[in-house]
């Protein structure tokens, strides 16, 4: 399918479904604060392999960070949220203060992957979150995202591992509290919280001195959930929140640019102005293969989206 011709044609989606809202006037400006995650841009550029890491770690190209710390500088967000493996790896090249000193943009939080599930692991598991969560807050962050392990959906027994989740939730946000870092719980499709009935159970169960609630809409809307209703059934625990959109279309593993898909945003928008949260609403859009635009250009549309529901951004700060 030609790349440029799918572009155009996305390109063409987003003003028709942008330009209805400009006809009736924008939405009066919101004081919420807007950052932007770094999943849809290419951890590594084509035909570039990686060197191992140094410290063992998942291997990292500078590049390909500073490209994503300059881009969504250069739009004007508030703030970004990489992987953890991302911060872990730059360490290797210097670490990643510079390129956020460079480009004018703090870092709020990381999403960190964590087995759940598994008792025999908790403890190697806190040590790994606790160690994250230590480059989190060494470059100004304050959110670590919790993010379940993936599991076989088919024939999962929530049941049976539930109060392994919850008390690795509990352990490992103490832990990290300690440390001066919030844990969000970040459901997810394909892992061990992924629907309504597992996500009320985990998050009405952990104790909520030290968990909390870092939703992502998009991932609700994927699973058949309604976000509003999620966030407005958990909104005193919500201290981060991805802001993403879905359509079931065949790129973006089914998500879209804001705007252009399923969810209830303004209402989300409108249940968390005026909160004001430990991380930041971090929009989001998952890459995949052959997409029909790039990082930026989705960043982009997601920004005019926002603008057009009164969210209002800083000058650019890219170099």
């Amino acid at each position: 399918m030609n790349r440029e011709l799918n572009r155009r044609d996305f390109c063409r989606a987003a003003a028709l479904g942008l330009g209805v809202l400009p006809m009736a006037g924008l939405a009066a400006s919101r004081t919420l604060k807007i950052g932007h995650t770094g999943i849809t841009w290419p951890a590594t550029p084509p035909g570039r392999t990686l060197q191992p890491s140094p410290g063992g770690g998942r291997p990292v190209d500078p590049n390909a960070i500073e490209q994503i710390v300059k881009d969504i500088a250069g739009l004007g967000y508030y703030g970004l949220e990489l992987f953890s493996w991302q911060i872990e790896g730059m360490e290797a090249h210097g670490g990643l203060g510079p390129l956020l000193d460079k480009y004018k943009l703090p870092l709020i939080s990381a999403y960190c992957n964590c087995v759940l599930t598994d008792p025999a692991r908790r403890k190697d598991e806190i040590q790994q979150m606790v160690r994250w969560g230590g480059l989190i807050k060494k470059y100004g962050g304050t959110v670590s995202v919790i993010g379940p392990n993936g599991v076989k959906r088919e024939g999962y027994d929530f049941k049976a591992v539930k109060t392994e989740i919850v008390t690795t939730l509990n352990e490992v946000s103490k832990a990290l509290a300690d440390i001066g870092i919030v844990g969000a719980m970040h459901q997810h499709t394909g892992t061990s919280v992924e629907s309504q009935e597992e996500t009320y159970a985990v998050m009405e169960a952990v104790d909520s001195r030290y968990v909390k609630f870092g939703p992502d809409i998009g991932q609700l809307q994927k699973g058949g959930v309604d976000p509003v209703k999620v966030v407005k059934d958990f909104l005193p625990l919500i201290q981060h929140l991805h802001i993403k959109d879905f359509n079931g279309g065949e790129h973006f593993v089914g998500y879209c640019p804001l705007g252009q898909g399923q969810v209830n945003i303004p209402a989300i928008l409108d249940m968390l102005e005026g909160r004001k949260i430990a991380g930041m609403i971090m929009v989001e859009l998952d890459s995949s293969r052959n997409m029909p635009m790039t990082a930026v250009e989705t960043a982009k549309i997601a920004k005019e989206y926002l603008q057009q529901q009164g969210i209002v951004f800083r000058a650019s700060s890219a170099s």
